[in-house]
């Protein structure tokens, strides 16, 4: 236990407390408080003035989440010992650890085939050799290698902890009151059984309501054109200077973290060093050196650098269905013949992204009926579409200037 009572004052949930020297001791090491300096909604902010928080509050306000969790099931007599519930409170801190500058924003291109997740799992793999294997059991639940399932549900399922704080939190910071969800309530009624995460019957609509304000969130925010422009363009700055590095047009000091992640890396040659100087890149390492490059000899890094820090964003349109090579050449040539000294690759392009908010196949959302039977949500609420839900959101893209 910790020799004084060590607080965080949250503006979700007031007082956050600490509750063992071993967590305390994980939140000040540099991996984590580096976390402050990662920005939770990438790029966002140009869209939502107000989305200035970071990964580390929603890492904080998950772990007082799952505090939370912990205390409802020991009161509904699920056992749970002081040291799972330690590992858990460890597991969901360390869950976001992996993220880098602008977190989403930039996963696809400073380490192309990893995830955040994969890193996350390295980086606590790492300091569980640090802390001499204290970390051994929620690296077990983090890894779903732990014998009670509900566990690792609670930090990846349908309605786990980390979606339960950064919907609220996300809808706090941005204003978008959709996502505002009634955590409590959800909380308040999960219970285990047969080591499964279930909820009590009665909670069939704060679900609901948890369903839909996921959906209207990535419709409204995590997916809001403006935002994807942004960092859309921020892919394409790194993308052109990884191209000048190759080409041997363009240099950056060797001791910059930067300068080893513009080689293309799988995690068959993943290593230390390569984790290392990942570690060491934060929002501000990026913007800085966008920046520079706003005097930059290369006229296209230039002209990109200059567009997103001063927000004259590329036009984006987005549709349901793909963009015809015929629509996107013509986009092409238009920009072509008005500026046939800068690569249209650069100003162009088309894509998609997706999402899937609820998968029937993973982890179903199980519910605890009045008499005891368990069933799945789908089984449960007659108007709601669950196959609509199931389908991933994809969303195409075409980008081009706005003249």
């Amino acid at each position: 236990m910790l020799k004084k009572n060590t607080l965080f004052n949250d503006p979700i949930y007031g007082f956050i407390t600490i509750e063992s020297d071993l967590i305390l001791q994980l939140i000040n090491h540099p991996y984590f408080q580096r976390l402050r300096r990662i920005s939770q909604m990438g790029l966002s902010i140009l869209v939502y003035p107000g989305a200035h928080h970071t990964r580390f509050e929603h890492a904080i306000g998950s772990m007082h989440v799952m505090q939370k969790v912990v205390s409802v099931l020991k009161r509904k007599n699920v056992e749970i010992s002081d040291h799972e519930s330690e590992a858990l409170q460890i597991a969901i801190l360390l869950h976001d650890i992996g993220h880098g500058p602008f977190s989403h924003a930039t996963e696809n291109i400073l380490l192309k085939g990893i995830d955040h997740e994969y890193i996350s799992l390295k980086i606590i793999e790492k300091l569980n050799v640090v802390f001499e294997k204290k970390l051994d059991l929620a690296l077990k639940i983090f890894k779903n290698e732990y014998h009670r399932k509900f566990m690792y549900h609670l930090i990846s399922g349908q309605i786990d902890v980390d979606r339960l704080d950064f919907l609220k939190r996300d809808s706090f910071y941005t204003g978008v009151t959709e996502g505002n969800i009634n955590s409590e309530r959800i909380i308040t009624m999960m219970d285990v059984e047969n080591e499964n995460l279930v909820f009590e019957y009665k909670s069939i609509h704060s679900i609901e309501k948890f369903l839909l304000a996921r959906r209207l969130m990535y419709l409204q925010v995590y997916l809001h054109k403006t935002s994807l422009a942004a960092e859309l363009l921020l892919v394409k700055i790194l993308e052109r200077f990884r191209d000048l590095i190759r080409n041997k047009k363009q240099k950056i000091d060797r001791n910059h973290p930067l300068e080893i992640l513009m080689y293309e890396y799988d995690k068959e040659h993943f290593n230390i060093n390569i984790l290392n100087k990942y570690l060491k890149l934060e929002d501000l390492d990026i913007f800085y050196l966008i920046k520079t490059w706003r005097k930059n000899s290369d006229n296209v890094l230039r002209k990109l650098s200059n567009q997103l820090i001063d927000r004259e964003l590329p036009k984006i349109q987005v549709q349901q269905i793909p963009f015809s090579d015929k629509e996107v050449l013509a986009r092409k040539k238009d920009f072509y013949n008005k500026n046939s000294n800068l690569d249209f690759n650069f100003f162009v392009y088309s894509g998609n992204i997706s999402n899937q908010m609820y998968k029937t196949d993973h982890s179903q959302i199980l519910i605890k009926t009045k008499i005891g039977e368990i069933i799945p949500l789908s089984n449960t609420i007659d108007y709601l579409d669950f196959d609509h839900f199931s389908k991933p959101i994809f969303q195409h893209y075409l980008c081009y200037p706005k003249e």
